[in-house]
């Protein structure tokens, strides 16, 4: 990532367009910019956030004319590996490869090419992971980091973007927690409500829960088992039910309320042991998440993003 250094902000209407002259003139403009040790970052109009080509090359360890080859490059019939690789990590993330990887903008007559952050962060993890050349290790560390945060997110923060919508990603997470709150009996404890800093830690790199993506049943149903094999009930007293309720327009929303299981408070340490070293630890959260990718309710990538998102270093 580029060193701190005095950062300067500017919010200008410039007109962006993709630089392909079969496609319509976009009506976006830089919502704002920022430069950072000369790194040019910012936020469409849209809510798009990008980099130059300068910035991609600093987080690659790169040199900006080799992200410039991929845009040269990027419709041509011999296209070069870069390219690639790019368009299938794209592919591989569910996002729709675009006709070019970046968008031209115009501030008065100064013209640099803006790349979104899902072809950033293709670009990034390509050069970490599978490019043989020099400054792997940087961009290896740069992926690391944004691939637990967010590069949309940190382009947000730096240039002081607040997304329009913000609130419609965080909607579902919000809707069962205002459903749960006090639904369980004092003395006792729901998994979903243990589960909250998972579901932040993955919302905050861009990782969010909804109809299909239900982890407090995964996690509820292990946590059973664990629960009844190693006679738990006899330590701290038996479990107890309450009803829960699924947000109206969930598919299981049918059958609210349904009969949830609660634990005695006293086994709430026990179940944070059991949740890190056993389910997070052994890989039952992996093989959860690969079975739904597996599944299709998940895209491909998920699986790597979520453990980088979980791992602390």
């Amino acid at each position: 990532m580029a060193k701190s250094v005095s950062t300067k902000i500017t919010r200008m209407p410039v007109r962006a367009r993709l630089a392909n002259p079969d496609q319509p003139e976009l009506e976006l403009h830089v919502e704002c910019e920022i430069d950072r040790d000369g790194i040019g970052m910012g936020v469409l109009s849209d809510g798009t956030p990008f980099l130059n080509q300068r910035g991609i090359g600093d987080l690659c360890g790169l040199r900006n004319k080799y992200i410039g080859i991929i845009s040269a490059e990027w419709n041509s019939q011999n296209s070069p590996t870069e390219v690639r690789r790019v368009k299938e990590l794209l592919y591989d993330q569910g996002v729709t490869i675009p006709s070019v990887p970046h968008i031209e903008v115009w501030v008065g007559r100064r013209r640099y090419l803006a790349y979104p952050d899902t072809v950033c962060m293709a670009i990034l993890e390509y050069f970490a992971f599978e490019a043989d050349r020099a400054g792997a290790d940087i961009a290896l560390q740069n992926y690391r980091r944004l691939a637990r945060h967010g590069l949309k997110r940190f382009i947000y923060a730096e240039t002081g973007y607040v997304s329009k919508s913000e609130d419609d990603v965080w909607k579902i997470f919000r809707d069962r927690v205002s459903l749960t709150y006090d639904a369980v009996p004092a003395g006792y404890f729901g998994v979903f409500k243990e589960l909250a800093s998972l579901i932040v830690t993955l919302g905050l790199a861009g990782l969010h829960i909804d109809e299909k993506f239900v982890p407090d049943i995964s996690v509820g149903q292990a946590w059973a088992k664990h629960w009844e094999k190693a006679r738990m009930a006899d330590a701290y007293g038996t479990r107890a039910s309450y009803p829960h309720n699924y947000p109206s327009y969930f598919p299981q929303a049918v059958s609210n309320p349904q009969l949830a299981a609660c634990y005695p408070d006293g086994a709430l340490g026990e179940f944070r042991r059991w949740f890190r070293e056993d389910y997070i630890g052994e890989g039952r959260f992996k093989q959860y998440l690969t079975r739904k990718v597996h599944e299709r309710l998940l895209p491909e990538g998920y699986v790597e993003r979520a453990m980088l998102a979980l791992t602390k270093e």
